[in-house]
Order: structure tokens, then C-alpha cells, then sequence
């Protein structure tokens, strides 16, 4: 979803995980079409360097809790033992 000059893009800090992937999607396949500018080109290429960024966020917490629900597991265990 790139936005029009006239509605502003979404803020990528709001973005959830999906929303951030899909906008992603759409912009690399707008840059691979080619924009009509270079400017415009930039434009999308920074929307598209945010989103990722806004992905690896939401990727490296999912780890994190991932990684803690597992050291509660493992801890949980040993307890039991």
C-alpha cells in the first residue's frame, strides 16, 4: 500500500507484522516495474528499507518470547525432576 501524495503512508511503527509484509510485497513489486521517477523510486525504495526493518522487529520479539517460553519450559522441568 503506497501511498498517494494525496493520503499519507501509515506510520511503520503502527504497522502489525502482517501489514508490514504485505505493504513490503506491494513495494518491491512496484520497484521491480520500474517508477515513473527517480524520486519517486527513492521514495519507495526507503518505504520498503522501513517496512523491513518494522519485520525484523516483529521477527526478533516473536524469538525472544519463543526463546523465554522455552527457558520457562526447560526451567518448569528441571523443577519437576
Amino acid at each position: 500500500m503506497t501511498a498517494s501524495p494525496s493520503e499519507p503512508a501509515a506510520d511503520v511503527a503502527t504497522l502489525s507484522f502482517e501489514q508490514a509484509r504485505d505493504e513490503l510485497v506491494r513495494v518491491v513489486a512496484e520497484l521491480e516495474q520500474g517508477a515513473p521517477t527517480l524520486e519517486h523510486s527513492l521514495a519507495l525504495w526507503e518505504r520498503g528499507e522501513s517496512l523491513a526493518a518494522r519485520c525484523e522487529e516483529w521477527l526478533l520479539g516473536a524469538k525472544r518470547r519463543l526463546d523465554a517460553a522455552r527457558g520457562d519450559v526447560s526451567t518448569d522441568a528441571r523443577a519437576e525432576a
